[in-house]
């Protein structure tokens, strides 16, 4: 199958350079996918999808357009090229836009060290009910819980990136993730939690029988939730969202923001925007990791790299147009879609850890809130305002005292973030490694 994209992305630069074309990039994306799901102790839904996609990028000086399809036919793919050429015809120019130069371009790639891909055999649909029922059964095995909705599912994706600058290369990737939603009470009181794990490699993955009992017992100690107060007060991010903090981080020195201006942190490189001591790093090389990738969407060598340096800030997140809009080099961080055009995107993602664990973070609070799931966002993107829905638990003098939920949290993104306090406890197989994060001063809107 990857011999055949390779040659599909291949016949699908030759088209555009049939139609005029000046350069071009091909994707060709190919993947297989199959979900389980048990409600009730019967089967829910089963589904299996197949599906090849295409994506064709032209270029014609300055002007570029994209175009994709799913029907892989010389009629189609030479229609396509045309289209594409035509519209690049039309479109505004972008002095910005173009491929890589050769001696940019990725070489020599190790796939094996990454280990992207399971070599046990793609399970059966009889074992992924059969993991979906292990994680309703674990969930049940919880006094309390009156309903369970439980999935099991598995993937492999392939691609082929294809340049006429002489780039071409592919890669594959598999996951099998589990995943339950437990329910407890009734009427009014009723509550709901859940619990989910995802991996490479089949051998990496907890039982599910104990992603079952997980959601269970969280959903259990949702019970009886209530408002917490309105005032300043602490927050503890539970590890399961503390990622979203850093994610508009992320946001924020992603070049599309920086080179129109509307980034709250358009101005600070070089400025202090975590507390010192902690750092944040991008992998793309980590094994066994979901994000990792030998090179970016637009073909350069990904590498592992510094976006802040003991709290300082060291770098953008940058593709090759934004690079050439600020006057920098491409951080090699292109991602693309077949219907789109490149765009910045970082992965692999890890924040510096604390020495407490959770309980030792909620200690050093004392009085607060602990988030664990959050809803809705309004975020100011050029000035950092951050408003968010939350639910979670009251705590007391280090010690959790009851569920509340319907509450909100504000504050700015730029304070918070300069005095964020981590845990220890980030999961070290998730592509975005972030503990649990404790910020002093929020303002807390609940009854």
């Amino acid at each position: 199958m990857q011999a055949d994209l390779e040659a599909l992305s291949h016949r699908l630069l030759d088209a555009a350079r049939k139609a005029g074309a000046e350069a071009a990039d091909a994707l060709a994306v190919a993947g297989t996918s199959q979900s389980i799901g048990v409600r009730r102790g019967a089967l829910e839904q089963a589904e299996r999808s197949e599906a090849v996609d295409v994506g064709l990028r032209v270029l014609i000086g300055g002007r570029q357009a994209c175009v994709s399809a799913s029907d892989m036919s010389e009629a189609t793919i030479a229609a396509l090229a045309e289209r594409a050429v035509a519209m690049a015809r039309e479109a505004p120019e972008d002095p910005t836009a173009g491929l890589a130069r050769p001696d940019q371009l990725a070489r020599d790639w190790d796939l094996a060290a990454l280990d992207m891909v399971d070599p046990a055999p793609e399970p059966s649909p009889a074992r992924l009910e059969a993991m979906a029922r292990e994680a309703e059964a674990g969930a049940l095995e919880v006094a309390g819980i009156t309903q369970v909705e439980a999935d099991a599912s598995h993937g492999l994706r392939r691609m082929h990136l294809a340049l006429s600058n002489g780039f071409s290369g592919g890669y594959q990737r598999s996951s099998l993730s589990v995943s339950a939603v437990a329910f407890t009470g009734d009427g009014q009181g009723m509550e709901r939690d859940w619990a989910g794990e995802s991996r490479t490699h089949q051998a990496d993955l907890p039982e599910p029988a104990a992603i079952g009992r997980l959601a269970a017992e969280r959903a259990r100690q949702r019970l009886g939730a209530v408002k917490p107060p309105t005032g300043a007060y602490p927050v503890v991010f539970d590890e399961r969202v503390a990622s979203s903090l850093i994610g508009h981080l992320l946001g924020a020195i992603n070049g599309q923001a920086i080179a129109r201006g509307a980034s709250w942190l358009r101005d600070a490189m070089g400025q202090q925007v975590l507390p010192r001591g902690l750092s944040l790093i991008e992998d793309p090389h980590r094994a066994r990791i979901s994000g990792s990738r030998p090179f970016d969407g637009e073909g350069l060598p990904t590498r592992r790299r510094l976006l802040v340096e003991d709290g300082v800030l060291k770098s953008w997140t940058l593709d090759l147009a934004t690079g050439r809009k600020l006057g920098l080099d491409s951080t090699a961080n292109a991602a693309r879609s077949t219907s789109a055009p490149p765009s910045p995107a970082a992965s692999n993602i890890a924040l510096t850890q604390g020495t407490l664990d959770r309980e030792g973070l909620l200690a050093q609070m004392g009085t607060g809130l602990l988030i664990t799931s959050m809803i809705g966002a309004t975020i100011n993107p050029t000035t950092g305002d951050y408003s968010r829905g939350a639910a979670g638990f009251w705590v007391e003098n280090g010690e959790i005292r009851m569920a509340v939920h319907e509450c909100t949290v504000a504050g700015n993104l730029r304070d918070m973030l300069r005095r964020i306090v981590p845990a220890n406890d980030a999961r070290p197989h998730l592509s975005m490694q972030v503990p649990s994060l404790l910020v002093e001063g929020l303002t807390l809107a609940g009854k």
